[in-house]
């Protein structure tokens, strides 16, 4: 491996990707590929570099170098690795890092929703979402309970945003992904013209239960999953196929949003 770079300025340019380049400066637009995301803890990193990511530069502490992130660093033989004290590190990135490790890495190339969705039965579609814990554990439960693949409206959180990728435990990097590109909900189209029924998670008297067998029983089928505020807007639960709702007892009258997916993900489940 390259030997470590001690870190005696937490101003050197080369940190600037873990610590003063905000989301969306690393993240272009304009040309995906261009793009950097950062990896947190070595089994997120691991996922990505499975799913073919290109690692770009390591800032770990001392003790991981070769303890709990040796593997990766095996993995990693000539990408520049930043090391330093937990202290320097903290002070650097201004969080304490989970597990010690970050990866700053090249975003992979975007899928399109029909690539996302070749094959694929089940989907999450997320609409608006924009809390990354929520994101990542939709995407955690996707890999876990079957779901095919999972497509964003335009103003959904980024799934390789640290947290997300943190708490779907690298299930961003396994379960297909896209970005829906006509406005929404206009992107329902897009789902219909590849065959699926469209199911609106949404709390209305018409709706049918989600234990519904005319639901498990689909060919293939699309649950859209509303904002953590307002749910979904009404146009969109209008122009889906079907309204679904998750019956609930002592006066709750929701789940959160990432409960609610990991519930019709099971419920729906291809037999």
């Amino acid at each position: 491996m390259a030997a470590p770079i001690e870190i005696d300025d937490i101003a050197r340019p080369e940190l600037d990707v873990f610590a003063r380049l905000t989301e969306a400066q690393l993240r272009s637009r304009r040309e995906p590929e261009k793009g950097i995301f950062i990896a947190e803890s070595p089994n997120v990193i691991a996922a990505a570099l499975d799913a073919g990511c290109e690692p770009l530069s390591l800032l770990m502490e001392r003790g991981k170098i070769a303890g709990a992130a040796a593997e990766i660093v095996r993995r990693c033989p000539d990408v520049p690795l930043y090391t330093g004290a937990r202290e320097t590190l903290a002070r650097l990135t201004g969080f304490e890092l989970t597990r010690g490790v970050l990866c700053a890495m090249r975003r992979p190339r975007p899928l399109t929703a029909d690539e996302a969705c070749r094959g694929a039965r089940r989907v999450a579609v997320l609409e608006d979402l924009v809390d990354a814990a929520n994101v990542g554990a939709i995407f955690r439960s996707a890999a876990a309970l079957g779901a095919d693949a999972v497509l964003l409206t335009p103003g959904c959180c980024d799934p390789l945003r640290r947290r997300a990728a943190r708490v779907s435990m690298g299930a961003v990097f396994r379960v297909p992904w896209a970005r829906l590109d006509a406005p929404w909900p206009d992107g329902l189209a897009k789902l219909c013209a590849m065959g699926f029924v469209t199911a609106a998670l949404a709390l209305r008297d018409d709706a049918v239960s989600i234990d519904d067998k005319r639901l498990a029983a689909a060919e293939k089928l699309a649950f859209v999953l509303g904002s953590e505020g307002g749910g979904l807007r009404a146009e969109t639960v209008a122009r889906c196929n079907w309204t679904v709702r998750i019956p609930m007892q002592r006066g709750v009258d929701s789940l959160n949003v990432a409960s609610a997916a990991a519930l019709a993900f099971w419920e729906t489940r291809v037999r």
